[in-house]
């Protein structure tokens, strides 16, 4: 095992299925061992502390722009005791890829993430049943256009090939039979005020196709929910989850042998993706050899897992939440971490396209990589970029007592939760020591964690978790 102790098996679980593995987070997830530890993941307490009112966020003309959205979600990821919760919800975010470039009303974009959040850890027929009644995913996938007489098969084509099957599985015969019957499913807007009534749903009877249809084999008057039904009884959809997880989780490309019991179980279980979370956690393949540091890092890695480590989203967390979300200073970190996910490919709200987000080496780029070694300088107020504030964060209390080269090449190591190599390692002792010139004082501790804190996210052994 390549694990020494449940320490270092409980931050593998954190930098997977949390935001990080700071070092409070550790000791507070491992006071029962780690069969409580897997227990506080997935069964948190409530956390009314990490609730955002978006109302809060609107301007002068009680309008509520994307960007304070996407504010609103940042902040939450950043003072969040439910980690996994919101990791869970970024995934979903992913899988059900919905673009606010082109639904570009707000309430429907947060009404999204929140039925994304309230069912992150439900049983898949549940989310995928809210999500397809979800407004912005009717307009997303032009469903409120699909009637009957002129079926549109957006969405009952990506129900398929992105949501449930992938490519292969299904005919273009089920794609015309499955829009026949999403006939009907459209929305209502609401209004889009301070404390108006939200989107919501509508089915339009006289505008439903109920005539006979034949979908994957099955033949009856199939409606939406009927086919929902369908696909979520289908073997290869459970196949087809639980190796999209394991990608995201685990390691990438994995065979389908390894998955075959997980997705075996899955489907026995109702497709109950909390006990499919829980037999992954406990299982020897998510702590072997295969599986240490070898998911490369997302820009939600490397932006919102340093801030947590550096405890900003706790120091949000004690600020009055009416401060955190109206003044626009309080906002400054959730918008610098907004901006810096962008800049490294992962503008949250914007996905690329209806398939997402490409995970793994699709991370890494020349421009992205620009990004991310940069953001070690922005952390400690050194970095410059147009348009983009660095965090200055305060260094000296960091570092106050890192009393040698050695020891701030430590301790921001141990707080980053990277495994530098000795080679590497003596490089940035090297480099602590000249900008230091022999102590970390008020004046130079920003410069000394910016200067270390760039070469760290410079290398190799960094871009993973």
């Amino acid at each position: 095992m390549p694990f020494a102790s449940d320490r270092d098996r409980g931050a593998h679980l954190l930098r997977r299925f949390g935001l990080g593995a700071s070092e409070a987070e550790l000791d507070y997830y491992l006071q029962d061992g780690l069969p409580g530890f897997v227990d506080k993941l997935l069964d948190p307490p409530e956390d009314p502390g990490s609730v955002v009112d978006v109302d809060l966020l609107r301007n002068d003309k009680g309008n509520l722009p994307m960007p304070q959205v996407v504010n609103a979600w940042t902040l939450r990821m950043l003072m969040t005791r439910r980690p996994l919760e919101e990791r869970m919800t970024l995934f979903w975010h992913n899988h059900f890829a919905t673009s606010a470039s082109k639904v570009a009303q707000s309430p429907l974009m947060v009404q999204q993430v929140d039925t994304l959040r309230k069912n992150a850890l439900a049983p898949f027929p549940r989310l995928l049943d809210a999500v397809s009644k979800d407004p912005a995913m009717l307009f997303w996938l032009d469903n409120q256009e699909n009637v009957r007489g002129k079926p549109n098969e957006n969405f009952a084509r990506e129900v398929m090939e992105l949501f449930t099957l992938g490519i292969g599985h299904y005919t273009e015969r089920d794609v015309q039979e499955g829009a026949r019957a999403f006939t009907g499913w459209a929305f209502r807007r609401g209004g889009g005020k301070a404390g108006g009534a939200g989107p919501r749903f509508l089915y339009r009877p006289a505008q439903h196709d109920d005539g006979s249809k034949t979908f994957l084999g099955q033949t009856g008057p199939f409606n939406g929910d009927d086919v929902l039904r369908i696909l979520c009884a289908q073997p290869r959809t459970a196949e087809f989850l639980v190796a999209k997880l394991w990608d995201w989780f685990v390691w990438p490309d994995p065979d389908p042998k390894t998955i075959a019991p997980f997705a075996a179980r899955y489907r026995a279980s109702g497709m109950d993706t909390k006990a499919l979370l829980r037999d992954i956690m406990r299982s020897d393949e998510f702590y072997s050899d295969k599986a240490v540091r070898a998911i490369v890092k997302s820009p939600v890695d490397v932006v919102i897992v340093t801030m947590r480590q550096l405890g900003v989203g706790e120091t949000l967390r004690n600020a009055d939440a009416a401060q955190v979300a109206g003044s626009k200073a309080a906002l400054q970190p959730a918008y610098t971490a907004q901006l810096a996910m962008k800049a490294m490919g992962q503008w949250l709200l914007y996905p690329p396209d209806v398939s997402g987000w490409k995970n793994g080496k699709a991370w890494i780029s020349s421009a992205t990589m620009t990004e991310r070694i940069a953001w070690g300088e922005r952390l400690f107020g050194q970095g410059q970029a147009k348009g983009r504030a660095p965090l200055r964060y305060p260094a000296f209390g960091l570092l106050v007592d890192a009393t040698t080269p050695d020891a701030i090449v430590h301790k921001l190591a141990s707080v980053f939760d990277v495994r530098l190599a000795p080679a590497r390692r003596a490089l940035l002792v090297s480099a602590a020591a000249k900008v230091s010139e022999g102590a970390v004082t008020a004046a130079n501790a920003g410069k000394v964690a910016a200067t270390v804190s760039h070469l760290m996210f410079a290398s190799p052994e960094f871009q993973f978790c």
